[in-house]
C-alpha cells in the first residue's frame, strides 16, 4: 500500500536559550550554553544547584492570566511553542477540516510543579485546600487538550509518556497517521518542567546527575571521557506535520520531508540501557529501513548523548553495529551538550535541530569535549560548528524503560 509523504512545515520551541527558532540555532551554532545555577527555587539544601531553565517566559504572551493559572509550567511552554510552530507554518485552520488535523504531545512525568506544590499543600494545610484544579494541570494530557482548544482542532488528540521518547514517540506516530490518511496535519512533539525541588532531588538519587555546580555551563559533556552525568533542562517543541500534498495545495514552505520512523524496547532494566546495544541499533535500522534509504545515505545523526557514562558509550556502539564503515564518515553531535536534558522534551528540540542542519548543511558542535574516550570513538563535532553537506539525516532518542526510537528526515 503507498503512504503520503509527510513534510514538517512548522516549527516552534522553548529552551534555555531562548523561545525565537532562529535566535536559539544561532546560538547553538555558535557553542552557547543555557545551563545556569537554577534561579527557580532554593537549591541550598540540594547537592545539585544547576540546569537549563527557559527564562523570561511569559505565558500570558498567549492566554489570558485566569487561563494561565489553570496550566501547569509543561502545558503552558507545549502551548508558547504551538503557537510558534502555527505561525511558522502560516496555517490558517479556517480553510482546513479541523476534523482531520490532531494534536499528540508527549510528556515523561507531566504537572511535577503542580504535584509538589499541591502536595504540600495537603500536608501544611489539609486536604480541603487542595486545587480544584490540581488533576486537570498533573495529567500528562493536558498539554495536548490545550493545543486542541487553542486551535479548535478536533482529531486524534492525546499523550505519549515513555520517558525521554516521549516526543520521539508522539511524531512518529503523528507520522503514521499522516501517512496511512487518518489525518492531514498533526502538531506534535513534547514538553516538560521538572527544573524544581522535586525533580532536581529525584533525579540526583538515581546518580544521574553531573554534579559540577563549580562549573554549570561545562558540565554537560557527552561523550567526552570525565562525563559525569546529564543536566536536568526544561522545556518544549512542537511541529507541525503535514501531508505533502496538502502542503502543497495551500503553497506551504516546507523545511524537510519526515521520512522514516521505528521504534524498539530493550527489556533489559527500568533505566539502564542494554549494554549489547542491540535493540537500539534495531531502533536506527528499522527506521532508515522505513525511510527506504540505505545506512550510507545517512550523513548526520543527532545523538541522544546524554553525558552519562552508560548512554553515550552504548549509543556509540549503537550506531558502529548499524552502519559499519560509513560510522567513521558520519557527523554525530549532541544538542544537550548546550540545551542539558529536558526529558520528555528532549526528541521534539532535537528533531528541530535536525531539520535546521538538514536545511542549511550545518551542524552544530558538541561543546565541552575535551577528554577522548576509547569507548566513544566517532565523529562528534568537537566545540566548533561543522559545514556538512548531507540529504539525510536521523536523530535518536532512549528513554527510561528501555524506550529506543528513531526518526529520519530529509532534505525538502
Amino acid at each position: 500500500m503507498s503512504r503520503n509523504r509527510v513534510v514538517a512545515t512548522g516549527m516552534g520551541w522553548c529552551t534555555p536559550l531562548g523561545c525565537d527558532v532562529q535566535t536559539v540555532w544561532k546560538s547553538l551554532l555558535a557553542g552557547q550554553s543555557g545551563i545556569d545555577l537554577i534561579r527557580g527555587f532554593d537549591t541550598s539544601r540540594h547537592d545539585v544547584k544547576f540546569g537549563g531553565e527557559v527564562r523570561d517566559f511569559d505565558i500570558t504572551q498567549h492566554v489570558e492570566p485566569r487561563e494561565a493559572n489553570r496550566m501547569d509550567r509543561f502545558a503552558q511552554l507545549a502551548l508558547a511553542s504551538s503557537v510558534a510552530a502555527v505561525r511558522d507554518a502560516g496555517i490558517d485552520f479556517d480553510h482546513c477540516d479541523r476534523s482531520r488535523i490532531g494534536v499528540i504531545v508527549g510528556s515523561g512525568i507531566g504537572g511535577l510543579i503542580e504535584l509538589e506544590e499541591q502536595h504540600k499543600r495537603l500536608f501544611e494545610k489539609g486536604p480541603a485546600r487542595v486545587s480544584a484544579f490540581f488533576i486537570p494541570k498533573l495529567m500528562m494530557n493536558a498539554a495536548a487538550g490545550h493545543i486542541s482548544m487553542r486551535f479548535g482542532l478536533h482529531g486524534p488528540n492525546f499523550a505519549t509518556a515513555s520517558a525521554c521518547s516521549s516526543s520521539n514517540h508522539a511524531m512518529g506516530i503523528a507520522l503514521r497517521l499522516l501517512q496511512w490518511g487518518e489525518c492531514d496535519v498533526v502538531l506534535c512533539g513534547g514538553a516538560e518542567a521538572t527544573v524544581n525541588s522535586s525533580g532536581v532531588a529525584a533525579f540526583n538519587a538515581l546518580k544521574a546527575l553531573s554534579t559540577r555546580n563549580s562549573d554549570p555551563k561545562g558540565a554537560s559533556r557527552p561523550f567526552d571521557k570525565e562525563r559525569d552525568g546529564f543536566v536536568l533542562s526544561e522545556g518544549a517543541g512542537i511541529l507541525v506535520l503535514e501531508n505533502r500534498d496538502h502542503a502543497l495545495e495551500r503553497g506551504a514552505r516546507i523545511h524537510a520531508e519526515v521520512l522514516g520512523f521505528a521504534m524498539t524496547g530493550d527489556a533489559h532494566h527500568i533505566t539502564a540501557p542494554d549494554p549489547g546495544a542491540e535493540q537500539c541499533a534495531a531502533s536506527m535500522r528499522n527506521s532508515v529501513k522505513d525511510a527506504g534509504l540505505a545506512p550510507e545515505q545517512i550523513g548526520y545523526i543527532n545523538a541522544h548523548g546524554t553525558s552519562t557514562q552508560l548512554n553515550d558509550a552504548i549509543e556509540t556502539r549503537a550506531i558502529r553495529k548499524v552502519f559499519g564503515a560509513h560510522a567513521d564518515k558520519l557527523v554525530v553531535n549532541s544538542t544537550k551538550s548546550m540545551l542539558g536534558h529536558s526529558l520528555g522534551a528532549a526528541g521534539a528540540v532535537e528533531l528541530i535541530v535536525t531539520i535546521l542542519s538538514v536545511q542549511s548543511d550545518w551542524v552544530h558542535p558538541t561543546i565541552n569535549y575535551r577528554t577522548p574516550d576509547p569507548e566513544c570513538d566517532l565523529d562528534y563535532v568537537p566545540n566548533e560548528m561543522r559545514r556538512v553537506a548531507m540529504s539525510h539525516a536521523l536523530s535518536n532518542s532512549l528513554g527510561f524503560g528501555g524506550h529506543n526510537t528513531t526518526i529520519v528526515v530529509g532534505k525538502a
